[in-house]
C-alpha cells in the first residue's frame, strides 16, 4: 500500500506543476461518499449478558464479552494449540486460493496504473529509412540513373485533455476495483483461517467421538461378558443374552461412519494447506489441548462495517459504480484530442534533422446520432449503481446477523455443556448402580439396557457440545473480521488500514 501511496503522490506532484492544465476542469457524475454506517447500539433488540455460565468440570472457563475489544491478525492463537498455529502457518504459505486472490490484486493494481498513463500525452518516435534508383529514362536521360537514400525521423506528440473527467472517473473505478481486489483477499485470508480452525476443532470432537465411542464398546463387552456368565448359570435367558450382543454390535458398526467422516476432514485439513490428499498430515488435534479465549471482543456496530472485507468488497464495487457512471457521462460529452508532429529528412544521418518537416493539429469530436447507445449506456450504467448499493445494504445486513447469530451461539453453547455436562455425569451414575444391582441380582437386564444407551447418547452430545462451543467461538472472530487490519506482511509492514 505503501508504494501505491508513493505513486499517487507523484502523480499529484505533477499534475499540479500545471503541464497538465487542462485537467483543472471539472468532473461529471456524481462524487462518491462512503455510505455512512448503521445506526444501532447492538446486535439484538434484548441487551446479551456479559459472560457467559460458567463450565463444569473445568472444561472451559466463563467467556466474557469485552466491548470495542480490538482483534489480533493471528486471533487463532488465542486457542493456545501450536499444532492449529503450524497448520495455519502452512496452509498461508501453500494455499492456491489465497496465491489466486493475491495474483488478482496485482493485476488490478497493474491495470490501474497502465489507465492512469492517459493522463499524461504519449510520444512516439518513427524512423525510416529508403533505398532508390532513379529512372533517367523517364526525363529522356538514359544514361542518367542515379541511386540514393533517403532517411526520415520524426516525433509526434499526441494529447486528449481530460476536459469533463471521463478518464479521471475511470480511474477511480480501476482504484476501487483495486481495492475490491484488495478486500476479496482478506476475504479469503479470513475465509481460508476460519476453515482451518474449524477443521481442527471438528477433527478433534471426530476423534473424542471414536474415543467415547470405545469407551462405551468396552463397558457393553463387559455387560456382555457378566451375561454370558449368567447365561452360562442359567440365570439369564438367551434373550438377554442377543440383546446385549447387538446392542454392542450397533455401537461397534458406529464406529467405521465416524472413521470416514475422520478421513474427509483430513483430506480437508490436508487440501487447505494445498497439498494433495494422499500427503499426510503431520499434526493432530484434541478438544483437551484447545483453550478457549477467556475473553472475546464485541466490536461497536458503528466499526463493524470497516472491519468486514466482504462489506468493504461491497463499497468498493459501490464506489467503482459511482465512478462508471461519470464515466458514462463523460462520454455523451465532446472529446478534444491535440496533436504535434515534427520530422527531418536526410540523404543520411549525419545530416539530420536536415529538412524540417513539422505539423500542429487539434480536433473536437461529438457524436451527433447513434439511435440512443450512448444514453442507453448512461442509464445500464444508474441501474448498476442502484444494484451496487442494493449489494451493499444487503452484505451490511448479512454481517449484523452474522455477529448476532455468533453472540447468541456462544450464550447458548454454554447453557447446553452445562446441561450435557450434568446429563453425562447423571447418565453415568445410573449406569454403575444398574451395573451394581444386576451383579447382586437385585435388577434386572432390562434396567441396564436403558441406562446404557442413555449414557451413549450423553457422553457423544457432550462431546458435541464440547465442539460446538470451540467452533461459535473462532465464528465470531470471524462474523467480526478476523482482525485483518492488525495483520503484518511478510516484511512487517501492516497488511491494510481499518478506516476507509
Amino acid at each position: 500500500m505503501g508504494g501505491w501511496a508513493a505513486r499517487r503522490a507523484r502523480i499529484r506532484g505533477l499534475l499540479a506543476a500545471g503541464s497538465l492544465a487542462a485537467l483543472a476542469a471539472c468532473m461529471v457524475g456524481p462524487d462518491y461518499q462512503p455510505p455512512a454506517a448503521p445506526q444501532t447500539s447492538g446486535y439484538s433488540p434484548v441487551p446479551l449478558p456479559n459472560a457467559t455460565l460458567p463450565a463444569p468440570g473445568g472444561e472451559a472457563q466463563t467467556q466474557r464479552f469485552i466491548s470495542d475489544m480490538d482483534i489480533p491478525g493471528e486471533w487463532w492463537t488465542l486457542f493456545h494449540s501450536e499444532p492449529l498455529n503450524e497448520l495455519v502457518r502452512s496452509a498461508l504459505a501453500h494455499n492456491p486460493d489465497l496465491a489466486a486472490a493475491q495474483a488478482a490484486l496485482r493485476a488490478a493494481n497493474q491495470n490501474l496504473y497502465a489507465r492512469e498513463g492517459g493522463l499524461f500525452p504519449s510520444a512516439g518516435l518513427n524512423l525510416q529509412a529508403e533505398r532508390e534508383r532513379f529512372a533517367g529514362a523517364v526525363v529522356a536521360q538514359p544514361q542518367f540513373n542515379p541511386t540514393f537514400g533517403v532517411l526520415t525521423a520524426g516525433l509526434s506528440v499526441s494529447y486528449s485533455p481530460d476536459v469533463f473527467g471521463g478518464l479521471r472517473r475511470q480511474i477511480e473505478s480501476l482504484e476501487a476495483q483495486a481495492q475490491f481486489e484488495r478486500f476479496e483477499l482478506e476475504a479469503a485470508y479470513l475465509t481460508l483461517t476460519s476453515n482451518l480452525v474449524v477443521a481442527a476443532i471438528e477433527d478433534a470432537a471426530i476423534r473424542a467421538q471414536i474415543a467415547a465411542t470405545r469407551q462405551i464398546i468396552r463397558v457393553q463387552a463387559d455387560v456382555l461378558g457378566l451375561l454370558e456368565q449368567r447365561f452360562n448359570a442359567g440365570v439369564v435367558s438367551r434373550v438377554e443374552l442377543l440383546a446385549q450382543q447387538a446392542t454392542l454390535d450397533q455401537t461397534q458398526a458406529s464406529l467405521p461412519p465416524l472413521q470416514n467422516l475422520l478421513n474427509a476432514v483430513h483430506n480437508r485439513l490436508v487440501a487447505l494447506t494445498g497439498a494433495l490428499p494422499g500427503e499426510p498430515l503431520a499434526t493432530r488435534f484434541e478438544l483437551d489441548r484447545l483453550s478457549l479465549p477467556a475473553e472475546l471482543p464485541v466490536s461497536l456496530p458503528s466499526r463493524l462495517v470497516a472491519q468486514r472485507p466482504d462489506v468493504r468488497a461491497a463499497e468498493a464495487l459501490l464506489h467503482a459504480a459511482s465512478a462508471n457512471l461519470g464515466a458514462a457521462i463523460a462520454n455523451q460529452l465532446p472529446s478534444v484530442t491535440l496533436a504535434a508532429t515534427a520530422a527531418g529528412v536526410s540523404p543520411n544521418w549525419a545530416a539530420l534533422p536536415g529538412t524540417g518537416i513539422w505539423s500542429l493539429a487539434g480536433s473536437l469530436s461529438q457524436t451527433l446520432f447513434d439511435a440512443g447507445t450512448l444514453r442507453y449506456k448512461k442509464e445500464a450504467a444508474v441501474a448498476l449503481l442502484d444494484q451496487a448499493g442494493a449489494q451493499y445494504r444487503s452484505t451490511v445486513i448479512r454481517a449484523f446477523e452474522n455477529v448476532s447469530d455468533a453472540l447468541r451461539a456462544i450464550q447458548a453453547d454454554a447453557q447446553v455443556l452445562v446441561a450435557q455436562d450434568a446429563a453425562e455425569r447423571s447418565a453415568h451414575a445410573s449406569l454403575d448402580l444398574a451395573r451394581q444391582q444386576f451383579s447382586a441380582d437385585t435388577a434386572d437386564y432390562l434396567s441396564v439396557l436403558i441406562a446404557e444407551r442413555i449414557w451413549q447418547q450423553a457422553r457423544i452430545s457432550l462431546v458435541q457440545a464440547k465442539s460446538s462451543r470451540f467452533a461459535d467461538t473462532a465464528g465470531l472472530f470471524q462474523a467480526l473480521g478476523g482482525g485483518w487490519w492488525n495483520r503484518q506482511d511478510a516484511d512487517g509492514a501492516p497488511a491494510a488500514q481499518l478506516a476507509h
